[in-house]
């Protein structure tokens, strides 16, 4: 549960880098996609830590794993890394309704 916590410290602080430099380091597609992964990331580090908080550790290990994974895609892509990374987006995006699903379904 430790180890949660801090990836999902340290998931935040990333999420709030990326919207940094979406805000005042890049301009067009690439402003837009990081803004969009750093919103989703962040919203989903404070996430991981309200799931572990109510006994849902899979539930943590799931939103932690899809926004990591959808943020990564769409930074990769703002960074220059080619566009075909964006099919891969969804699958984040999946991680994350799968860990919410899972913290409603938590007993």
């Amino acid at each position: 549960m430790k180890a949660l916590v801090t990836l999902a410290a340290l998931s935040g602080a990333v999420a709030v880098g990326a919207g940094a430099f979406g805000a005042h380091g890049v301009t067009g597609k690439p402003a837009e996609w990081l803004r969009t992964g750093a919103e989703y990331q962040l919203i989903h580090a404070v996430a991981v830590l309200v799931a572990l908080q109510l006994g849902g550790r899979w539930a943590a290990v799931a939103l932690l794993a899809g926004s990591a994974l959808f943020a990564a895609t769409l930074y990769a892509m703002a960074l220059g890394a080619p566009r075909w990374l964006g099919a891969i987006t969804p699958l984040g995006g999946i991680g994350m309704i799968l860990g919410w699903l899972l913290l409603a379904l938590r007993r």
